[in-house]
């Protein structure tokens, strides 16, 4: 058995900066693009909140010389190394193996192990194939991590100060374990911040040069104290606080943050991490509001978006997805003089679809979306292609705007939820301060 030194000898003093990550994603479906490389988003945003930053991400092959080859390279120049993939019960999973040649350490039998896999495949009514018992394999002197997801756990291993973090590939398996369970130990071993190490701010309805540009008169004091960092996002932008070598407190970071809010007004959307949707349920709750959506362009995204917010059935009463005219007319009561003397694309169809769906669904507010997405055909020089409508429905009125949306569709419907969601979040403010309802030129247009 191969002796293990605790990473703690790294020690909490020593600055988060000089700590170097890597992270490896292995697996041939990455390289092909069957599969998208999520982990490198998720894992390198969870590590920025905790104040490091990766220095690297390499994807590798499934062939365990590749596999080999690199993890030498990157345990001798890093300090703590992540991977991914590899750890399930086929023939292609070989991460493990090849790892623990590398490291000389011995691979062990864990019954734990078996039995939480044998548990699985009793509780989801499946017999349990010979194989995976592959999976219940760990290091020698190092930790399990347990997979609450699936059958194959993770690997804890430390040695002479370093850490290796093992995960399983699937996105619902890896990432809870490593919010749950990575990060509380790195956090121990003064590898991450306790806490966030920055405050961010996200906004809605301001671009990002233009953000800058109405922030910067806050941030000029503090000079080298302070250090800013900007990220656009489809419909808004972030802005991270932070302090180098913590020259300024949290309860500094925490006062300069509520300053940009104020300044911001309507453009601030929030203090963290929370989405538009989210943002606007929380008002709706608080306000004891519900809302129901009507859509074409955007077939389902709107209402995808709140159905993703645990709890939804509280405010979200309810969608209705309607292509056709006679969908239309027989779900939303749109009337058909409406539709054949202005179009389904238009002002007045899109403002009687939202009412259409508060009426239908008993919701104190409605969105509703149509328009033309690329590569459809538009309806002339008045609607060409690109042109969407959006209405609001609320207690105060119901309005609808004209926006103009040009480029590949998937891009179109998001920048077209985007705009909703400010839309309904710019409203639900204004009525809980008891403010004039929002009218369509009052929000900002969305950054590009």
């Amino acid at each position: 058995m191969v002796s293990s030194t605790p990473a703690s000898s790294a020690g909490p003093s020593r600055p988060l900066d000089s700590i170097r990550y890597e992270l490896l994603t292995f697996g041939d479906e990455l390289l092909l693009g069957l599969t998208a490389n999520g982990h490198l988003t998720f894992i390198g945003g969870q590590l920025g909140r905790g104040g490091v930053r990766l220095s690297r991400n390499i994807t590798v092959t499934d062939d365990a010389d590749a596999i080999a080859g690199q993890f030498t390279e990157s345990w001798f120049r890093s300090d703590v190394v992540i991977t991914t993939g590899g750890l399930g019960p086929t023939c292609d999973d070989r991460t493990r193996e090849a790892v623990a040649a590398v490291l000389g350490v011995e691979l062990v039998f864990d019954e734990a192990i078996k039995a939480a896999i044998e548990a699985r495949f009793n509780r989801l009514g499946r017999v349990m194939t010979e194989n995976n018992l592959k999976q219940a394999y760990a290091f020698a002197g190092g930790d399990v991590l347990p997979n609450p997801n699936g059958t194959a756990p993770g690997l804890w291993f430390e040695r002479d100060g370093k850490v290796l973090v093992m995960l399983p590939g699937p996105p619902n398996e890896l990432q809870p374990m490593f919010t749950d369970q990575v990060m509380p130990r790195l956090a121990a071993r003064g590898l991450v911040a306790e806490g966030e190490a920055y405050v961010q701010i996200r906004t809605a309805g301001v671009g990002e040069s233009a953000l800058e540009t109405r922030l910067q008169p806050l941030f000029e004091p503090y000079g080298e104290k302070l250090s800013i960092a900007f990220c656009a996002h489809s419909g808004q932008v972030d802005c991270r606080v932070s302090s180098p070598c913590g020259r300024l407190s949290r309860a500094q970071l925490e006062s300069i943050a509520e300053q940009c809010a104020t300044l911001l007004g309507e453009d601030f959307l929030c203090f963290g991490h929370d989405s538009p949707a989210k943002v606007c349920a929380d008002l709706l709750r608080a306000q004891e509001m519900t809302l129901a959506v009507a859509e074409t362009a955007t077939g389902g995204s709107l209402a995808n978006s709140f159905t993703n917010i645990c709890g939804a059935s509280k405010f979200f009463a309810g969608g209705c997805v309607c292509y056709s005219n006679e969908a239309k007319m027989q779900l939303l009561d749109v009337p058909e003089d409406i539709l054949i003397q202005h179009g389904a694309v238009s002002d007045e169809s899109v403002v009687a679809m939202a009412a259409g769906a508060a009426e239908r669904l008993g919701a104190d507010y409605a969105l509703a979306v149509t328009g033309y997405n690329a590569p459809c055909g538009g309806g002339g020089s008045e609607n060409p292609v690109g042109s969407v409508y959006i209405a609001l429905y609320s207690p105060r009125g119901v309005w609808s705007k004209k926006l103009c949306y040009p480029g590949p569709r998937s891009a179109v419907k998001e920048r077209i939820v985007a705009a909703a969601l400010d839309w309904l979040r710019r409203e639900l403010v204004r009525g809980r301060h008891g403010l004039n309802a929002a009218r369509p030129n009052l929000g900002a247009e969305l950054p590009q």
